[in-house]
C-alpha cells in the first residue's frame, strides 16, 4: 500500500487546464450580459483554445515532468494530443456558429461545454493515475451527455442524450470496477508503480488482475465505440446536433485512445500477451461489424457512425503494437481523422437547412453537377477515409500497419487491409449518388464563410498529411 503524502502541485504543468477552465466560466458569465449578438462568445472561446495550446509548451525543455505525485504528466504525447484537442474544439465551435443560429440552439452553454469537455480531454491524455483517468473520463462524458441533447425541442436529440447517458453510466461501472481490481491486486493507482510491481512479479492475485484488465477493455470499449460496445454510436450520431457529432467523433475519442494507450502500453505491459489478444479480437470484430453495418445505411450520419466503429478497429492496432511507432501512428491517425471528419460534417451542414438536414444519401444525388467543388471535397474525404493514396487516410493506415508488422501481427494487418477494401463499397456509394444519380429536388445550400473555412482546413490537412507526412510523423515519434 502506498503511503499517503501531500501532492506536489505544479501549476505550470496544469496551465492548459486552468486556462480553459477560466475561459469556459468567462463564456458563461459574458453570455448573461450581452444581447442577441453572440459573436463575442465565439471570439472568447477561440482565444481560450489558442491560449491553452500555447500554454501546453509552458514547461519548455523540462518535459517530461510530473505533478500531483506522479498522477499528471506533461510529456510529448500529452502535448501532441493537447494540440489535437484544441484544434478539434476550435473547428467544432466554428462549425456551430451558423448551425446554432439556424437551429436556435443556446450558444453560451454550447461553447462553454466544448471548453469544459476539452479540459477533461487534456486531463485524460495527461493522466498517469487510475483516479485521474476516471476523473478525465467523467468530465468528458458529462459534457457530451448534455451536448448530445442540447437541441432541447428535438425528440431525436433528447433520445440520443438519454441513450448515451444510460449506456455511459452502465459502462462507467465496468471501468470503475476494473480499476478497483487493479488497485486491489497491486495496492497502487499509479501506472508506473503498477508496471513496476508486475515487472518484479510481486502481484499475487493474477486472476483478479486479468479480470480487471477485461473490465477495463469493456469500459474503454464503450468510450471509443468498439464492438460489441458500439450500440450507442449510430443513434447518438444521428440524433445529436451535427457539430456535436463531428466533435464527439474526434476529440473525446482521441482522448480515450490516449488514456487507453497509457494504461495498457505503459501501465500493464507485462500482461501484453493477454490484453493484446483481447484487443485483437475486439479490433477484428470492430472492423468487420463496422463495415458491414455501414454498407446497409442510407443515412449519412449513421453511415459515418458505423464507419467510425471500423476505424476504431484500425486505431486499436496502434495500441496493440505498443512501440514507439505505435504511439506515433496513433497520434498521426487521430490528427488525420480530425481533418477528414470535420471536413465531411462541414459539407453536411452546408447541404442542410432549418428543419431539414438532408441526411439521406438520396439528398446528395446530382451534387457533382450542381456544386462540383463541394462534391470534389466530399469525394476526397471519402476516399481518404477508405485509405486511397496519396491522401492522409492512406498514410495513417500505412504507419499503423507498419507498427503492427514490427510487432509480428501479420494476420491482423491482413484482416485490416481486407476491411479497408470492403469499406470502399460504402464510401464509393456516396460518390455514386453525387455523380451518377439524378437530383431529386432543388439544392438549397447555405455557403457560409465560416463553414466553408472549416471544409477548406479539412481539405488542406488531408492533402498535406497525405503528400508530406514526414514532418508530423517525425514530430510524433520524437
Amino acid at each position: 500500500m502506498e503511503p499517503i503524502t501531500a501532492p506536489i502541485i505544479d501549476f505550470t504543468s496544469l496551465a492548459p487546464v486552468l486556462v480553459l477552465s477560466v475561459f469556459a466560466m468567462m463564456v458563461l458569465l459574458v453570455d448573461l450580459f450581452i444581447g442577441r449578438n453572440k459573436s463575442v462568445l465565439v471570439f472568447i472561446s477561440l482565444v481560450g483554445l489558442l491560449c491553452a495550446a500555447v500554454s501546453a509548451f509552458a514547461k519548455g525543455t523540462e518535459i517530461p515532468v510530473s505533478s500531483f505525485n506522479g498522477a499528471y504528466i506533461v510529456d510529448r504525447l500529452s502535448i501532441f494530443f493537447t494540440m489535437i484537442f484544441c484544434m478539434s474544439s476550435a473547428l467544432a465551435i466554428l462549425l456551430a456558429v451558423e448551425y446554432n443560429k439556424r437551429e436556435g440552439i443556446r450558444v453560451g452553454e454550447y461553447y462553454s461545454l466544448i471548453l469544459f469537455c476539452t479540459v477533461g480531454m487534456i486531463v485524460l491524455a495527461s493522466a498517469t493515475d487510475l483516479i485521474m483517468i476516471f476523473l478525465g473520463i467523467e468530465i468528458v462524458s458529462i459534457c457530451l451527455y448534455v451536448l448530445a441533447g442540447i437541441r432541447r425541442t428535438d425528440p431525436k436529440s433528447n433520445e440520443a442524450a438519454l441513450k448515451y447517458f444510460l449506456l455511459g453510466a452502465f459502462a462507467t461501472g465496468f471501468l470503475l470496477y476494473g480499476m478497483t481490481l487493479l488497485y486491489g491486486t497491486t495496492g497502487s493507482v499509479k501506472l508506473a508503480t503498477i508496471a513496476q510491481l508486475l515487472n518484479s512479479g510481486e502481484v499475487l492475485a493474477q486472476p483478479l488482475m486479468l479480470l480487471g484488465v477485461v473490465l477495463l477493455v469493456i469500459g474503454f470499449g464503450f468510450k471509443v465505440a468498439a464492438v460489441p460496445f458500439h450500440m450507442w454510436a449510430p443513434d447518438v450520431y444521428q440524433g445529436a446536433p451535427t457539430p456535436v457529432t463531428a466533435f464527439m467523433a474526434v476529440g473525446p475519442k482521441a482522448a480515450a485512445f490516449a488514456a487507453f494507450y497509457r494504461l495498457f502500453a505503459e501501465g500493464i505491459p507485462e500482461l501484453a500477451p493477454t490484453w493484446q489478444m483481447t484487443l485483437s479480437i475486439v479490433a477484428v470484430f470492430s472492423m468487420f461489424f463496422g463495415n458491414l453495418g455501414a454498407i446497409m445505411q442510407t443515412n449519412i450520419k449513421r453511415l459515418l457512425a458505423f464507419s467510425s466503429v471500423s476505424h476504431v478497429g484500425y486505431i486499436l492496432i496502434a495500441v496493440i503494437a505498443k512501440d514507439t511507432l505505435g504511439s506515433a501512428s496513433l497520434m498521426f491517425y487521430m490528427l488525420s481523422y480530425a481533418f477528414m471528419i470535420f471536413g465531411i460534417f462541414g459539407i453536411i451542414i452546408i447541404l442542410g437547412r432549418k428543419g431539414h438536414e438532408n441526411l439521406e444519401l438520396e439528398h446528395y444525388s446530382g451534387l457533382g453537377f450542381k456544386h462540383p467543388l463541394l462534391a470534389l471535397c466530399m469525394t476526397m474525404f471519402m476516399l481518404s477515409l477508405g485509405g486511397m493514396p496519396p491522401l492522409a487516410g492512406f498514410v495513417a493506415k500505412f504507419y499503423i500497419f507498419q507498427a503492427a508488422l514490427n510487432e509480428g501481427f501479420l494476420w491482423l494487418v491482413i484482416i485490416a487491409v481486407l476491411n479497408s477494401a470492403i469499406s470502399f463499397y460504402y464510401y464509393l456509394k456516396v460518390i455514386v449518388f453525387m455523380y451518377m444519380k439524378e437530383p431529386i429536388g432543388e439544392f438549397k445550400i447555405s455557403l457560409t464563410p465560416i463553414t466553408l473555412f472549416v471544409v477548406a482546413v479539412g481539405i488542406i490537412g488531408t492533402l498535406e498529411l497525405g503528400i508530406f507526412p514526414g514532418p508530423i510523423i517525425f514530430l510524433a515519434q520524437y
